[in-house]
């Protein structure tokens, strides 16, 4: 059954039209009235709704009833990265969603080949916010992550929160730096459904001074096995081992 994010309240019984971006999508599938489709808004579970019309430009529906059906990771796993160039982004933010990340971040680095500013950042920002909206409605997720607007890496760190002995939160960093700890032996330490951050550079890693800081701020140094993994693929292979 197609299925679509449709952020805004959906009560069963009600007739609403889809947002335009939902809306072109079910043109473009041709669906006819009368059809049926899954529609999440992220606050939980998903409905159905039948197809009732179908303008040039407007499709409206009625939500028939919901589902409360999750398959979210019982671990919220965050995401900051140094941004692999290219189209690598795209791809990371795709197959990130897929498995089930909770937020991500952007970050500018020393060895950051991809770097954006003003207008060029906030439209990159939207399009991996929709990027991510995509891959959740094919991969079946309910609950789309946040693309965080990029930052500097220096200034992330100075503004991200310590941990909070009430909520803990633990913060890894992938690093060379002597002492590093297999992320699986550290994640085992902790309670199954503890959030984790993790941190993780672009092409060529963090620099040393990069890597110090993160350590100095509070962040676990890691390392994900002897292999030399790309940018996007360490991230994703952190994610799998603390997501799953």
């Amino acid at each position: 059954m197609p299925r679509f994010h449709c952020p805004v309240p959906l009560v069963i019984g009600t007739e609403l039209e889809l947002p335009a971006a939902a809306a072109r999508h079910v043109q473009v599938l041709r669906l006819q009235p009368g059809g049926v489709i899954t529609l999440f808004n992220g606050e939980g579970g998903e409905h159905s709704a039948t197809i009732l019309r179908m303008g040039r430009s407007d499709v409206a529906v009625r939500v028939d009833s919901h589902q409360p059906r999750e398959c979210e990771p019982a671990r919220r796993v965050h995401l900051a990265m140094g941004m692999p160039a290219n189209d690598r982004m795209d791809w990371l933010v795709e197959k990130a969603t897929e498995l089930g990340v909770a937020s991500l971040q952007p970050l500018h680095t020393a060895h950051s080949v991809l770097r954006l500013s003003g207008e060029r950042a906030t439209k990159k920002q939207a399009h991996w916010q929709a990027v991510a909206t995509a891959a959740c409605e094919q991969c079946g997720g309910n609950r789309v992550p946040s693309v965080l607007p990029v930052a500097e890496l220096a200034a992330w760190l100075k503004s991200t929160p310590s941990t909070d002995p009430a909520a803990p939160v633990l913060r890894c960093v992938l690093s060379l730096a002597e002492g590093s700890q297999p992320l699986a032996t550290v994640l085992a330490s902790q309670p199954a459904n503890a959030p984790v951050v993790f941190l993780s550079g672009p092409e060529g890693g963090l620099s040393p001074s990069e890597d110090a800081a993160a350590r100095s701020a509070g962040f676990v140094p890691v390392t994900l096995g002897p292999r030399v993994l790309r940018a996007e693929t360490a991230a994703l292979a952190a994610l799998v081992l603390a997501a799953h």
